[in-house]
């Protein structure tokens, strides 16, 4: 099964997106949105943004 997107409102009357994956486990989840059209645009911004992304490991300062 694939991974999917959910918009909800949450307790305070934000939109907010969450990234499923198929096994059901969230794996990412979105700021508050003022409405549910802004949270589907961020949802878009988050595909379009991920298409090709590399993969960068970061020293934390502790480690350096």
């Amino acid at each position: 099964m694939a991974g999917k997107f959910e918009i909800y409102e949450d307790a305070g009357g934000k939109y907010r997106f969450r990234l499923k994956a198929g096994n059901g486990e969230i794996v990412a989840t979105g700021q508050g949105y003022a409405s549910k059209d802004a949270a589907h645009k961020g949802v878009e911004a988050v595909q379009r943004a991920a298409d090709g992304a590399s993969v960068v490991d970061v020293k934390s300062k502790a480690a350096a």
